[in-house]
């Protein structure tokens, strides 16, 4: 079905980079990433959760870098990946070239903070070479002393002066495969420094609040944070930081871009929060179908609305809808057209048997 929207987002024009098989910016869709928190050397247990995350449809994977095991172990890892691996490094120069040369797509580094500027050429070298772009990771709880020491205090012009000191040092060893982020845990500061970041640089913008909580909190958080960003135009990947599962830094990304119309991935659920008019137990309904639904890549959308006050209206609509009403029973709509009556016993097995074959369609026709 047309899904409607009464307005487009009209994105800020950013440079397009790769990042490995992956572009980035311009025109680009706007791509979702998570960080693996495994023990980088236990090779087994990072590819394990990197597998997880690519399920569930991550485009880019991080992988912290502290050591010489951990770059050790990129070059059994990422031979395996399906998607382009980003190295996070902090400090250490020499992590950085050893992850470039072991098939990192990306570094994530910030540029003053690994040494001398022979040291920095050393990294640019080793990334031009083996074809590896490099995201500035500017943080509010790590400003360079002189930023912090002029500014009192982290503020979105003291990111952003940070943002750009970076992107300089980039820029005179002629480097343009990079994005830039400004993330901090204060919602507000996050938007307003990327607001005035994005005006001063054309650099891809990686989005995110950092360190935002545990699931409900910090999917609250990262969704009103880079939920404003992207009304805005502003972004071009992003990552749901949550003290939780790295799989659910993926479903949340993706369903903050669902709800903007930015992406489409999976089953889209659209159901009531239930009441007393309720025709059956919609709460319990919903949350075995998204499980029984998860495995669903096509992007279809579906309405389980517990009366008909407002079910037929969404099952115009919607792919697959069920409207509940009758006794024990309901209807079921396809393509916004009712189908026939259906058992509240049968409506969960017919729901998915319709939804696969929803999503079946969807995928002959993406292979013709």
């Amino acid at each position: 079905m047309e899904e409607y929207y009464w307005r487009n987002i009209d994105r800020r024009k950013s440079n397009a980079i790769s990042v490995g098989s992956l572009n980035i910016g311009g025109d680009s869709p706007i791509s979702v990433q998570s960080m693996t928190n495994t023990i980088t050397s236990d090779i087994s247990a990072t590819l394990n959760q990197i597998k997880q995350l690519e399920e569930a449809g991550a485009d880019l994977i991080r992988i912290s870098c502290p050591d010489r095991d951990s770059t050790e172990a990129l070059k059994k890892i990422i031979p395996e990946c399906n998607v382009p691996i980003i190295a996070d490094i902090h400090f250490h120069y020499k992590r950085a070239i050893e992850a470039a040369e072991a098939g990192a797509s990306c570094l994530r580094i910030n540029p003053g903070n690994i040494g001398s500027i022979d040291r920095v050429k050393e990294v640019v070298n080793a990334a031009k070479d083996n074809d590896c772009s490099i995201r500035i990771g500017v943080n509010a709880g790590s400003l360079e002393k002189n930023i912090l020491d002029k500014y009192g205090s982290p503020c979105p012009e003291a990111m952003v002066e940070s943002a750009l000191m970076h992107e300089g040092i980039l820029q005179e060893q002629s480097f343009d495969q990079y994005k830039i982020s400004v993330k901090a845990s204060d919602v507000l500061l996050t938007v307003e420094a990327y607001r005035q970041l994005a005006k001063v640089t054309k650099a891809p913008l990686h989005l995110g609040v950092t360190e935002a909580g545990g699931l409900m909190s910090g999917s609250i958080k990262s969704s009103i944070g880079i939920g404003q960003l992207l009304l805005d135009g502003i972004g071009d990947t992003i990552r749901v930081s949550l003290s939780a599962d790295p799989v659910e830094e993926i479903y949340v990304g993706y369903n903050i871009l669902k709800s903007l119309g930015l992406r489409s991935r999976g089953v889209t659920i659209i159901s009531c929060p239930s009441c007393a008019r309720q025709g059956f137990n919609v709460i319990d309904t919903v949350r075995i179908l998204e499980d029984r639904l998860s495995h669903i890549k096509q992007s279809v959308t579906l309405s389980v609305i517990g009366c008909v006050v407002n079910g037929p209206g969404e099952a115009l609509y919607t792919d697959v809808g069920f409207t509940g009403g009758g006794k024990d029973s309901g209807m079921i709509y396809i393509s916004g057209k009712q189908l026939s009556k259906l058992n509240n016993k049968e409506m969960v097995d017919e729901i998915v048997e319709h939804v696969e074959q929803k999503a079946q369609l969807i995928l002959n026709e993406e292979s013709l």
